[in-house]
C-alpha cells in the first residue's frame, strides 16, 4: 500500500513536472517549477521500498539519501516557484541558493561519513546515540526543510490577500500543504529525540501510511503534502491553458483570411514574423488581417458576413486611395471581430466554390 501511495504520487509528479519543462523551454519561464515537481517525483519514487531495496544494493541506504537530497531541491525549487508569482523572486534569492548549497553538502558529508549504515530501507533510528554523523545529518535535513516550509507558507499567505481565482485556490492548497509538512517536520524532530533518549530505540513497521499517527506523520503527511503541492502549482496555470487554446484556434480560423489578404497586399506582411510564443504570433497574425481588412475597404461597422464578401471580392490591383485606418480596439473585441470575418470568409468562400462545382457539372 505504502508503494503504491509513493509511486502513484512520484510517478504523477514526474509527469506533471515532465510537461512543465517542455513548456518551460518554449516559453522561457516556468524551470523552477519544473524542476521542483520533478524533483518531488524522485524523492518519492526513491523513497518506496522496493525502490530502496535496490539502491542499496549499490551502497547502504543510498535511496535515503538520494530521497532527502531530492526533496531539499524540490523545496528550493516551490520557494523559487511561489517568490515568481508573488513578484518578489530577487528579493532572497541568493540566500536561498547559498542555504540550500550548504545543506546538501552537509547532507553528503555526513552520509558517507557514517559507516554501518543498514541495507535494505534507510532507517536510522537505532544508529542516532552512536552515530553523531547521522544526528547531524537529520538535523540538517529538518532545520533547511523547517525554514524552506516557512518560507513558502509566509509568501503564499502575503500573496493570497490581493490575489484571486485559480491563483488564490492554488496559493490556499500550498498553505495547506505548509501544514501537513510542519506536522511531519515536527513528528520527525520528536522521533529523533525520542530515538537519542531510549536505549533501545525501534523503528515501527507501518502497515499503511495512516495506520497509526506515527506512520501518518512519517509517511501519510508528506505523501498529502506533495500532492497538495503539485495541485496547488498546477491550477493557476489553468486560465493560461485555456487562452492558449483559445489563441491556436483563433490562428487556425484567422489562416485561409490571413493567407488570402497577405496575397492580395503584400505590403502588409511583417518582417518578424512573431515571437516564440503563440500570443505573439496571434498578435502579429491579428495586425496583418486587421491592416489588410483596412485596404480592402472593410470598416469597423461592417457586418463580418459583408466584410467577407468584399475581401473574397477585392480585385487583385487595389486602388491608390486607400481607406482610412480603422481606430484602435480592445483585444478581446477585436479577436471576436477578427474571427467572425474569418469564419464568414470561410463560408463565402467555401459557398463559392460548391457554386463552381455544380455549374462545371
Amino acid at each position: 500500500m505504502i508503494d503504491i501511495l509513493f509511486l502513484g504520487v512520484g510517478v504523477f509528479a514526474l509527469v506533471v513536472g515532465g510537461w512543465r519543462a517542455v513548456r518551460a523551454r518554449r516559453t522561457g519561464a516556468g524551470t523552477g517549477l519544473a524542476v521542483s515537481l520533478i524533483a518531488l517525483g524522485a524523492a518519492f519514487c526513491f523513497l518506496s521500498n522496493r525502490a530502496q531495496l535496490a539502491e542499496s544494493e549499490l551502497y547502504p541506504s543510498l535511496g535515503r539519501l538520494l530521497a532527502n537530497l531530492a526533496t531539499m531541491v524540490a523545496a528550493y525549487g516551490i520557494g523559487l516557484t511561489v517568490a515568481e508569482i508573488s513578484g518578489t523572486r530577487d528579493r532572497g534569492r541568493r540566500t536561498r541558493l547559498v542555504a540550500l548549497g550548504v545543506a546538501l553538502t552537509l547532507l553528503v558529508v555526513m552520509f558517507f561519513s557514517t559507516s554501518g549504515l543498514p541495507r535494505g530501507i534507510g532507517v536510522f533510528d537505532e544508529l542516532y546515540r552512536t552515530h553523531p554523523t547521522l544526528v547531524v545529518y537529520v538535523f540538517a535535513y529538518t532545520v533547511y526543510l523547517g525554514f524552506a516550509v516557512l518560507d513558502i507558507g509566509v509568501v503564499a499567505a502575503v500573496t493570497i490577500r490581493a490575489s484571486g481565482g485559480a491563483l488564490r485556490a492554488g496559493l490556499a492548497l500550498l498553505l495547506l500543504a505548509s501544514a501537513f509538512a510542519v506536522a511531519y517536520l515536527a513528528g520527525k524532530i520528536v522521533g529523533t529525540v525520542r530515538a537519542l533518549q531510549s536505549d533501545h530505540p525501534a523503528k515501527a513497521l507501518c502497515r499503511g501510511p495512516f495506520s497509526t499517527l506515527p506512520c501518518a506523520l512519517d509517511v501519510g503527511f508528506p505523501a498529502i503534502s506533495v500532492l497538495l503541492i503539485v495541485v496547488g502549482l498546477t491550477i493557476p496555470a489553468i486560465p493560461g491553458l485555456v487562452a492558449a487554446r483559445r489563441d491556436a484556434r483563433t490562428l487556425r480560423l484567422l489562416r485561409p483570411l490571413r493567407t488570402h489578404l497577405t496575397r492580395r497586399f503584400p505590403e502588409i506582411t511583417r518582417i518578424d514574423p512573431g515571437g516564440p510564443s503563440r500570443r505573439e504570433r496571434l498578435l502579429t497574425a491579428m495586425s496583418e488581417t486587421n491592416d489588410g481588412l483596412i485596404l480592402a475597404g472593410v470598416t469597423p461597422d461592417m457586418a463580418p458576413l459583408a466584410a467577407a464578401r468584399l475581401v473574397r471580392d477585392v480585385p487583385e490591383e487595389p486602388g491608390e486611395t486607400e481607406p482610412a485606418a480603422a481606430p484602435g480596439e480592445p483585444f478581446a473585441a477585436d479577436v471576436a471581430r477578427l474571427r467572425a470575418i474569418a469564419r464568414a470568409y470561410r463560408m463565402v468562400v467555401d459557398a463559392a466554390g460548391d457554386e463552381a462545382a455544380g455549374s462545371v457539372r
